[in-house]
């Protein structure tokens, strides 16, 4: 692979002036996958590509769309759909750059790579791409072709590629394992990537994964809490409970009903954002925003939570769910973000395949 030499180098990439910067902060692009496996929607899968369409639309309007496809007869399809909701005229048909590789699912955050920039002070310009292995969250047998999605995002953006390592092993994470402020801090779950159930590397500890946070994403503090919410299949991603919003601000997910099997672990995770230092010493902002009300489809409860929302240039996309709560999370985003546009977007069929906005999507920073 291109830039392999990168994956093994004596310096690792924060060693090297790199960082992965917070999500807010300029994109070149956002990366999605166009969605094809019926059986993640079973029963609503009719209505999943119109909710693509918005959410593409909506980007297009600010940043390019890198799209991929599974191949022309996809790319057909998506197109159809775009130009019926409006998505492929004029500048927004110039925003959107189709890629015609085939994908077992569509989780771009999970699957993609994540890609690094230079700190100001560099001379060196070009991004580098942290390409983890993807193993299907350690629960799924299909994902071969994943695997293979971040080494061709990264190709396709000229981007340098690493490779993570951890005494000798290479890294399984997925993107919505982590979320970052941009200067030094990341946060992650306990329960995601120190469990024995849906175990991505045996052997590493607290300790090793603190180490290749501090070396690959240059983060040298690490906020930990303890799980994540109710119906999550990835066992624990932190993209639904808790999410960066500025350097030292956090937005995190409560449950009001204590009878609820989400009360005690939001409320253990509030117990430790409140206690949590950044990489400087500051303490948190944070800011609570209540769960929706349980979605439940066929018996089981869905992962629907307001954290995976997804903030692009000028814009924050926010799921939403016909629900009460919907309109305090929406006023809460829209005081942090007074200078971009909140978008909701109904998510009430499209969490019927455990995931939503930020997990479907994968920025592309800016040079």
């Amino acid at each position: 692979m291109a830039g392999s030499s990168v994956a093994r180098a004596k310096l690792p990439p924060a060693a090297q002036g790199y960082r992965m910067p917070a999500e807010w902060e300029p994109h070149e692009s956002t990366w999605l996958a166009w969605p094809h496996l019926r059986g993640d929607w079973p029963g609503k899968f009719e209505t999943i590509p119109w909710v693509y369409a918005e959410i593409v639309r909506t980007l297009a309007r600010r940043e390019r769309v890198d799209l991929i496809v599974n191949d022309a007869s996809w790319e057909k399809r998506a197109r159809a759909v775009l130009e019926k909701a409006g998505g492929l005229s004029g500048v927004l048909a110039d925003n959107i750059c189709f890629h015609r590789w085939r994908t077992d699912r569509v989780w771009t955050r999970d699957s993609g790579c994540i890609f690094l920039t230079p700190l100001a002070d560099r001379e060196e310009s070009g991004l580098l791409a942290l390409h983890f292995q993807f193993n299907a969250w350690a629960k799924y047998p299909n994902y071969k072709l994943d695997e293979k999605v971040g080494g061709r995002m990264a190709k396709a953006a000229g981007a340098r590629v690493a490779q993570p390592f951890s005494r000798q092993h290479r890294v399984v994470l997925e993107g919505g394992s982590i979320d970052v402020n941009g200067c030094g801090t990341l946060i992650s779950t306990e329960e995601c990537l120190l469990s024995t159930t849906q175990q991505r590397n045996p052997p590493m500890d607290r300790a090793a994964y603190e180490q290749m946070f501090a070396d690959y994403f240059g983060a040298p503090s690490v906020i930990w809490l303890d799980s994540g919410i109710a119906g999550d299949d990835t066992h624990g991603h932190v993209d639904d409970i808790t999410r960066f919003v500025a350097p030292n601000t956090v937005v995190t997910m409560i449950e009001q009903n204590e009878q609820s099997e989400n009360y005690a672990a939001l409320h253990a995770n509030l117990g430790r954002l409140k206690n949590a230092r950044t990489s400087d010493g500051q303490k948190l902002e944070i800011v609570e925003i209540p769960l929706p009300h349980p979605v439940v489809f066929e018996g089981r409860q869905l992962p629907a939570s307001y954290a995976n929302f997804y903030i692009a240039n000028g814009a924050v996309l926010v799921p939403v769910f016909n629900d009460p709560n919907d309109r305090i999370a929406l006023n809460s985003l829209a005081e942090l973000f007074p200078t971009r546009e909140i978008v909701p977007i109904y998510s009430g069929d499209l969490i019927w395949g455990f995931g939503a906005l930020h997990c479907m999507t994968q920025q592309q920073p800016a040079r």
